[in-house]
């Protein structure tokens, strides 16, 4: 009974909790996305070890983390969902805007395909959070070292080839809000090259809810558009710049587009 009064008593503190959620300071907001993400994963780690290195470890810690989202007012649609063949791998190029992206996989994992993510190494020292990511088949990379990062390229295109995976990447390489995408690296255009497969440029729109330099996180709604893959055949190595700015070019139109439609979006939610 006293166990039963317990489980109640936090249901009703973690309940409060959520219902302020929306309209709590930037600091806040952003301790529950964090925290509530890794509380997750570490409640699923039991369950996924079961199959270690499984995209399918991912989908129970998307679905939960896409409602503690929605709790917060923050939504997000994706289009373009016939877009994704799933009968092939494919390089996903993603534009990087901050650690809300982290709710932009959780939308992508149960429709994008067999999907695993390249991150930096760091994020594998992230408590509880890390060792899930690691469970549902992320990748890491050690920026510091070339060799560490020729042998995950290798190691990528082999999973693109023998078990049609979608490898998701930030091909900007760090964090941008602006207005306009930052030049693209080349390591996830080596790994389309070498393993011959499609990319597939994801985009989405910007956070105009959220601003990390002025501290401004208010509820709002993001859209998150799959485009149509770009074939790879007839590119050879020495191509790879223009490869590059065709990614680069249709990404940042769409983006764009997108954020313009959603600022309209945002606007008459808030009026």
């Amino acid at each position: 009974m006293a166990c039963t009064c317990e489980v109640i008593g936090l249901a009703c503190v973690v309940a409060l909790i959520l219902s302020v959620a929306a309209k709590a300071p930037y600091q806040m907001r952003m301790f529950i996305v964090m925290f509530g993400a890794g509380a997750i994963v570490l409640l699923c780690i039991p369950f996924m070890i079961l199959r270690p290195r499984d995209y399918r470890n991912g989908l129970a810690p998307s679905w939960f983390f896409r409602q503690l989202c929605k709790l917060m007012g923050i939504t997000m649609e994706v289009r373009g969902v016939e877009n994704v063949r799933r009968e092939h791998g494919s390089v996903v190029l993603m534009n990087h805007q901050s650690a809300l992206d982290l709710c932009v996989l959780a939308y992508l994992w149960p429709v994008i395909g067999r999907p695993t993510v390249v991150a930096k190494k760091e994020i594998l020292y992230m408590p509880f959070f890390g060792v899930g990511a690691w469970l549902w088949g992320t990748l890491y990379i050690n920026r510091s070292r070339k060799s560490d990062s020729i042998n995950s390229l290798q190691k990528e295109a082999i999973a693109i080839r023998e078990r049609n995976c979608k490898i998701l990447v930030f091909p900007e390489g760090t964090r941008n809000s602006k207005d306009t995408l930052l030049p693209f690296k080349k390591g996830s255009f080596h790994i389309a090259l070498q393993s011959k497969c499609t990319i597939q440029p994801v985009v989405v729109s910007k956070y105009s809810f959220y601003d990390e330099e002025k501290k401004s996180f208010r509820p709002g709604h993001a859209i998150i558009q799959i485009l149509p893959e770009i074939s790879t055949e007839g590119y050879e190595k020495e191509d790879m710049d223009k490869l590059i700015e065709l990614c680069r070019s249709t990404m940042q139109q769409e983006y764009t587009r997108l954020s313009k439609d959603q600022l309209a979006v945002n606007s008459k939610k808030q009026s």
